[in-house]
């Protein structure tokens, strides 16, 4: 009979260390997911980090203090320029009713 392992917990890796800042720089959590995440994609791909960094540091950490420290930001833009004027002809649907 082989002995049976007993089940190890693992601590969960979500660290809360510049979450706190960042959201006083970037008060939406939706917003501040799309920043975090398109800055982590551009560490990934082997952009250099904008601050000092630790070895313990992941790049969402280091996106999220890079954040917090006012080095990293977001701006909209214009709303005129990314949006299309709609045209005023309505065109017929191409389904045709059977009756």
């Amino acid at each position: 009979m082989e002995p049976v392992s007993v089940p190890v917990k693992l601590p969960l890796r979500i660290k809360n260390t510049f979450l706190e800042a960042a959201l006083l720089r970037i008060p939406s959590p939706e917003l501040l997911i799309n920043v975090v995440r398109r800055r982590v994609r551009q560490l990934v791909q082997g952009h250099r980090a904008l601050t000092q960094t630790a070895a313990w540091m992941e790049f969402s950490d280091i996106a999220l203090k890079e954040i917090s420290e006012g080095k990293l930001g977001y701006e909209f833009a214009d709303e005129t320029e990314s949006v299309p004027e709609a045209s005023a002809v309505i065109v017929a649907s191409p389904l045709v009713s059977i009756p």
